[in-house]
């Protein structure tokens, strides 16, 4: 049921803040903002919903994930819904970039390390693959719905509204039903035999997610798994996510067609995430990033000789070959967190997640740039492969560590010195 619960949320999360990728094109009818002003706003909302993670699993550990969740839930629905009154570019930025950016955040992929780590003592790898394939499923298969609300009759206001209701609407069911540990159902964790009592609160939120980034930074793993999963970022959620509808429409294609495609490669990606989460109970994590990584790159290269007025069997293809590896990385990386920082691997996956963010962040505005430079984004997809590559090396020299030393980051490590608690 929380695994559920979870799903829900993440799949809700991602969606509204993915749907700016639909309304490029008629915010810049409208208001007549260029792609890169816009990109900058989606910019600040992938930055955000990145570095908040860290601190949203902190806030967890001080607070409870209900409380959080709910929260952030509210803020989505209050950005989304003031936007209808904006008129000027700096709004956009302040409601869709900070408002939906830091709600977002705080039910991202931290949040399935929280869920994972918490509930799940035997098959945590499918869980997370689960739960991160409804986050990036979600971004997606909202396209099609909110391009189709801008072409109707009230506009992209209409397809706002209806993201920010249905964002209040989930606020209930997380207060209603979500539990915080097993231990308050009076269950083990799935997969053990004995009930693990809930940790004493932890300390000041902010000091116990700066304590992880110290913590983490100490090592070379935190750094070889934070550079790959921001190119992971970049190539995906900043490249992809952002700017494939309009590169599309770019080449004739319409815009609903388009956001078609974008959902099409969320439906493949369950299913790829889902099968990468199994891998990772089996395989050795930093050989199936490698993998991801290296397909991900011959992917995009072919990319921008495919774009066509119509869609063609050949984009169909990329469609399902990409949507398999979208964000296939996540379940091995969670799982090389927790090898390297055990009970501490909520907070420092959320600062790899930040860095998966940030990476997202520039390639959002980069692309946005190159678009505006040479009028053709072929320039970004060539970067990006490039960079792929670069990152399946970066996962190849994550040293593996013996399943006897992956609790170096004990459970009480999440508390700050000196901290009483309070």
């Amino acid at each position: 049921m929380i695994a559920g619960i979870g799903f829900v949320a993440l799949v809700g999360a991602a969606g509204f803040r993915a749907t700016p990728g639909a309304l490029v094109d008629p915010l810049q009818e409208e208001f007549g903002w260029s792609t890169g002003t816009i990109g900058f706003a989606m910019s600040v909302n992938l930055a955000l919903y990145g570095v908040t993670a860290p601190f949203a699993a902190a806030l967890m550990e001080r607070f409870g994930v209900r409380r959080v969740t709910a929260g952030a839930m509210a803020l989505i629905a209050l950005g989304s819904g003031l936007t209808v009154l904006m008129t000027a570019a700096w709004q956009l930025v302040l409601l869709w970039g900070v408002l939906v950016g830091l709600g977002a955040g705080s039910i991202s992929l931290g949040f399935v390390a929280v869920i994972s780590t918490r509930w799940f003592s035997r098959h945590q790898g499918l869980v997370s693959g689960i739960l991160s394939a409804g986050g990036a499923t979600g971004s997606l298969v909202f396209l099609p719905l909110v391009a189709s609300l801008t072409e109707s009759e009230g506009g992209w206001r209409t397809a706002a509204v209806v993201v920010s209701l249905v964002a209040l609407a989930t606020v209930p069911m997380v207060l209603l039903f979500f539990r915080e540990h097993p231990a308050d159902s009076g269950i083990p964790p799935y997969g053990a035999n004995e009930i693990v009592p809930p940790p004493p609160p932890a300390g000041n939120a902010a000091r116990l997610a700066v304590d992880g980034l110290r913590n983490a930074a100490r090592t070379r793993a935190f750094w070889l798994l934070a550079a790959g999963f921001a190119i992971c970022g970049a190539t995906t959620n900043g490249l992809v996510a952002t700017h494939f509808i309009p590169a599309a429409h770019d080449h004739g294609m319409p815009t609903v067609a388009a956001a078609g495609l974008l959902a099409l490669i969320g439906v493949f990606d369950l299913v790829g995430t889902i099968l990468s989460g199994w891998l990772t109970d089996r395989i050795d994590p930093r050989v199936l990033l490698a993998v991801f990584y290296s397909l991900r790159a011959l992917s995009l290269l072919v990319l921008p000789q495919l774009f066509d007025e119509r869609i063609t069997g050949f984009m169909i293809l990329f469609v399902v070959f990409y949507g398999l590896d979208f964000i296939a990385t996540v379940p091995p990386t969670i799982a090389l967190c927790r090898e390297h920082f055990g009970m501490s691997a909520p907070i420092v996956f959320g600062w790899v997640f930040a860095a998966h963010q940030i990476g997202a962040g520039v390639s959002a505005t980069a692309a946005g740039m190159i678009r505006d430079s040479f009028h053709d984004y072929a320039p970004a997809w060539y970067i990006a492969g490039v960079l792929s590559f670069g990152a399946a090396l970066l996962s190849l020299r994550v040293e593996r560590t013996p399943p006897e030393e992956a609790g170096a980051a004990r459970q009480d490590d999440l508390v700050p010195e000196g901290d009483g608690g309070d």
